[in-house]
């Protein structure tokens, strides 16, 4: 899950109060959030991926100061003071990254641009990246100092030659094509704005380059610093719901702090308007009955509004439930189950409140995985590579070893996954083959699962788990794999009677299955040289499995 490292200094700024690892670990229980260490003034703090709002200060300060009944509803956006701004999109940018908004922030009066609040909304940028944006791919943040930037901000599709500009981290000025063959960020990120000779910028109404989309700002212009009186925040990107859900994300770092938060226009591209969708709330209802539904339990109405508004929505009674509004922030808000949910976390999730179910395997493994690792055990013990090979095997080593009872996979995504193992000994003979560069003699065992016909069942095959080992050397033979069935088996306390017998894959008169009880519990042999030949093994090759779900009901307990 996402994870950010947060100030507790911060935190305690904006709640107003001091606090302690220990209360906010508590305080973040019923959330969707939990503290998961940290030293000193670091707390590190992880989240769902639907609440990355609960990962930076601003967004966490919010949420406690409404558990806390410090504060209700969301705080308020006013509209800054400056003249409205715009951005301009070119049609060349359609078919590379379309989508483009943008919102203005301005601190409150007095105020500026401080040292703490730009390394968080830096900090909460790059989650965001990771996250939402998909490492940039679907959608990038930029943030600018409207005092060094002039508005209209163009948005276009350039070629390499016309691009000059100081990267973020330079000092000295870099043209195009340099920066896209040189520059870390540029190789990292450059096939997200680029097309051939072209690619993405963003330039103000000077010219001046404020970054190139979505790979890195530029120094003067796109360099955010301690002291600006606002910031023009812009995303870019494939879908225009990504880049609203990250705009809306980002502005909480400032809304929790009481700057101005307002749209910015948009001119010309799928997205023109006035850029007012970004900041508008989501209307969503919820039904007094859904609630109660979820809830297992009736709520007041006076209840359940005071759980939303503290929950930091603004909520109010209507006909047969609840008219709710998500602010930008909150883009994990959709449908009234979504709300549901927050009322009853908001409610308050205790330890207490879980019911456990019956469980015959509760508090312990059960016998079934205990005689299982027991076996694997005494496997190791003698010697043998453990492998953890997948259920799903090549239909070419199926037919190889002649189980032609295997059952087929409709529609396999590869031969190589076509059949389900009815034994081990095909992913046995796999590792054979795999193993051909290698040194022998070899050793090889697992312990695992198998699924075998069973025509009476619902599904039609039931599944079992064997123990399969095989020794490839120049002196494997029949011997070594029936010393290897009696050990296990004795060593759980059984002997059972060998009896020759005609398995596929293996040698005539070389091979034997083992009964105990009238019950078939192991085979045996000595792999077929055709088998060998046509896998490249130069050795002879032994082979023993046991089925370990048939043993253990009659020997009824795990030595």
């Amino acid at each position: 899950m996402p994870r950010a490292s947060l100030s507790i200094a911060r935190l305690d700024r904006l709640l107003g109060r001091r606090t302690t690892r220990s209360e906010l670990t508590e305080l973040l229980f019923p959330s969707k959030a939990q503290v998961e260490g940290g030293e000193g003034d670091v707390l590190d703090v992880e989240g769902t991926a639907d609440r990355l709002d609960l990962l930076t200060e601003g967004g966490l300060a919010l949420h406690l100061a409404g558990v806390l009944g410090s504060a209700e509803g969301p705080p308020a956006l006013t509209p800054p003071r400056g003249p409205p701004f715009s951005l301009v999109v070119d049609p060349s940018v359609v078919p590379l990254r379309p989508a483009i908004a943008g919102l203005v922030v301005e601190p409150p009066e007095g105020s500026t641009l401080d040292d703490d609040l730009l390394a968080e909304a830096i900090q909460f940028q790059e989650l965001l990246h990771a996250t939402i944006g998909l490492d940039r791919r679907l959608a990038s943040l930029g943030m600018y100092p409207m005092a060094r930037v002039r508005a209209p901000v163009r948005y276009s599709l350039e070629p390499l030659e016309s691009v000059r500009f100081v990267p973020l981290d330079a000092t000295e000025p870099v043209d195009g094509g340099s920066f896209f063959e040189g520059h870390p960020m540029a190789l990292r990120y450059g096939r997200f704005g680029r097309v051939d000779d072209r690619c993405l910028t963003l330039r103000d109404a000077r010219g001046e380059i404020l970054s190139l989309p979505p790979i890195l700002n530029a120094r003067s212009t796109g360099e955010a610093r301690a002291g600006d009186t606002g910031l023009l925040l812009e995303s870019t990107g494939t879908r225009a719901s990504r880049v609203g859900d990250m705009l809306g994300l980002l502005s909480l770092v400032f809304a929790a702090r009481g700057w101005r938060v307002g749209p910015v226009a948009v001119e010309g591209g799928g997205g023109a308007g006035d850029g007012s969708a970004v900041l508008r709330p989501r209307r969503l209802h919820l039904r007094a009955t859904t609630l109660a539904a979820l809830g297992g339990t009736d709520l007041p109405p006076a209840k359940v509004e005071s759980l939303l508004r503290r929950g930091r929505l603004a909520a109010r009674r209507d006909r047969d439930g609840w008219s709710v509004e998500a602010p930008p922030w909150r883009p994990d808000l959709h449908a009234e189950v979504d709300v549901a949910e927050d009322v009853l976390l908001a409610d308050g999730v205790r330890a207490e409140d879980g019911v456990l179910l019956p469980s015959p395997t509760r508090g312990r493994v059960s016998p079934e995985a205990r005689f299982r690792t027991r076996a694997s055990e005494l496997l190791l013990g003698l010697g043998f590579v453990p492998l953890y090979t997948t259920i799903l095997v090549p239909e070419r080593i199926v037919g190889l070893a002649g189980r032609t009872e295997a059952l087929a996979v409709t529609n396999p995504v590869s031969d190589q996954f076509a059949r389900l193992r009815d034994a081990i000994l095909p992913s046995l003979l796999g590792t054979l083959e795999h193993n051909v560069r290698h040194g022998y003699p070899q050793r090889f065992s697992e312990v695992g699962p198998v699924v075998r016909p069973a025509p009476g069942s619902e599904t039609g095959a039931e599944t079992r788990h064997h123990a399969g080992a095989f020794i490839a050397s120049d002196r494997a033979g029949f011997a070594d794999a029936a010393a290897l069935v009696d050990y296990l088996s004795r060593s759980f306390g059984a002997q059972g009677v060998r009896e020759p017998a005609p398995l596929p894959g293996t040698i005539p008169g070389r091979a034997a299955i083992v009964r105990l009880a009238g019950e078939p519990i192991a085979e045996l042999g000595e792999i077929a040289p055709a088998i060998l030949h046509e896998l490249r093994v130069p050795m002879p090759v032994a082979w023993a499995e046991i089925d370990l779900t048939a043993l253990l009901a009659l020997v009824r307990r795990p030595a």
